[in-house]
């Protein structure tokens, strides 16, 4: 059975081979910069052996005053208006055994035109090691949702009820019954507990030695040591373990989502990069006069343009691979556009043998069926490589026939011819 020592390290092995992945293109790395820079915090926070625990709540509730408090320093920003805190926001509160404890605040999951501000908080408590979830009261609506997205990410949870001196102790009691029930199944049993950080102020009388009465508006210490001392037990009896687990839970979820956002950066890159080799090829046929120079100059940015999606896929290939790729794409293309192919070898024959005028009548409507051609030989091999280098179970000619069916080709073929003329004006 694994130890969390063990289980902490292969995590921090599974994310550093994610960031340090040598198969990934520099441009797609790019791309994915925001994901590499968390991953790279998640490891940081493992390395050093850190733990963290974050409130979470509805504005005003105090959660920064019960940062505070557990501090022992004015650290968080407290103020009578909803929405103070605005970010993420982190101090150093303690260490226990050889990790350190960071307290990190939240903004309220509640701020009106707040959508940015609740999912910030969302996820800080989901790369926290352990979450208080602060209320004020019996659980709201709202309170009620968030408690069990976070319950579903089996994060640890302490329900903490704030301002507890508001209420009297029956009050108080049944409050606790109140969310006890409520969160039952969401949280583990016994963790409820009341807290005042930052009780009301009162009025005190004092006799002094004379008989004199003075009077004075005191505000009453903190009362978190109940929290404060679950908190600890929670964190020194399973700090590790909560590490171990909450780490492999984001990196499982990370792992996903790089792998969501990797599919969409590639299509995007592929997407540009196929329609660039498309144009390329488009106005090279448009402007060479001599048709086997134009077949020539097609297959080799045809081939260019497969190596150039096999670099970007992560599945490089020799020029002699993508040549017969490319061949195997072009003799589906031949078979379904036949008509289309036998244009293009008359457009070509008539710009060889032709004066200046039939050249640039013929040399637009070439250079649009090079372009067509290029895009779905591009289009193909993007299938290819999205499947492993494989055409699975359809086969390229059902691969090649469903990428023209989806496609307005009279559209493709019209813009195309537009955009390679002006270039072709624009090239004299």
């Amino acid at each position: 059975m694994s130890t969390p020592e063990q289980h902490l390290a292969r995590t921090i092995d599974s994310l550093r081979a994610l960031v340090d992945d040598p198969a990934l293109p520099e441009d797609v790395r790019r791309a994915l910069a925001p994901e590499f820079t968390e991953i790279e915090a998640l490891i940081d926070k493992l390395e050093h052996g850190e733990l963290h625990v974050a409130v979470f709540g509805r504005v005003s509730v105090g959660k920064s005053a019960l940062l505070n408090a557990l501090l022992g320093a004015n650290h968080f920003s407290v103020g009578v208006l909803h929405g103070t805190t605005t970010a993420r926001e982190a101090a150093r509160w303690s260490r226990i055994g050889d990790s350190g404890v960071h307290l990190i605040d939240t903004p309220g999951i509640d701020e009106i035109d707040g959508a940015e501000r609740e999912r910030l908080a969302h996820q800080v408590a989901g790369r926290a090691d352990l979450v208080l979830f602060v209320v004020d009261g019996d659980l709201t609506a709202t309170e009620g949702e968030a408690l069990r997205l976070l319950a579903a990410e089996r994060r640890p949870i302490l329900l903490v009820l704030n301002k507890a001196d508001q209420y009297t102790a029956s009050e108080r009691a049944a409050l606790i019954e109140r969310l006890t029930g409520k969160s039952r199944g969401l949280v583990a049993p016994g963790a409820v507990l009341a807290a005042s950080a930052l009780p009301a102020p009162r009025r005190v009388i004092r006799i002094d030695a004379s008989g004199q009465e003075n009077e004075s508006i005191e505000r009453p210490a903190p009362d978190i040591a109940a929290l404060r001392e679950r908190i600890y037990e929670v964190l020194a009896r399973e700090g590790k373990t909560l590490a171990a687990l909450n780490a492999g839970l984001f990196a499982g979820r990370i792992s996903d989502q790089l792998g969501e956002r990797l599919i969409a950066v590639r299509a995007g890159i592929a997407e540009k990069l196929i329609r660039n080799y498309a144009l390329g090829k488009g106005v090279a046929v448009g402007l060479t006069p001599v048709p086997v120079a134009d077949l020539a100059a097609a297959a080799a940015l045809d081939v260019a343009l497969v190596m150039h999606l096999g670099h970007v896929y992560g599945l490089p290939l020799t020029r002699a691979e993508a040549g017969e790729l490319v061949l195997k794409i072009a003799a589906q293309v031949a078979a379904l556009m036949g008509a289309i192919w036998g244009v293009n070898f008359l457009a070509s024959t008539l710009k060889g043998i032709s004066a200046g005028l039939s050249t640039a009548l013929t040399a637009g409507a070439q250079g649009a069926l090079a372009y067509f051609a290029t895009y779905i030989t591009g289009r193909a091999a993007e299938a290819y490589f999205q499947a492993g280098k494989s055409w699975g179970e359809r086969g390229p000619k059902r691969v090649v026939e469903e990428i023209l069916s989806g496609l307005d080709r009279d559209s493709i073929l019209k813009d195309a011819r537009t955009e390679i003329l002006a270039r072709l004006k624009g090239s004299r």
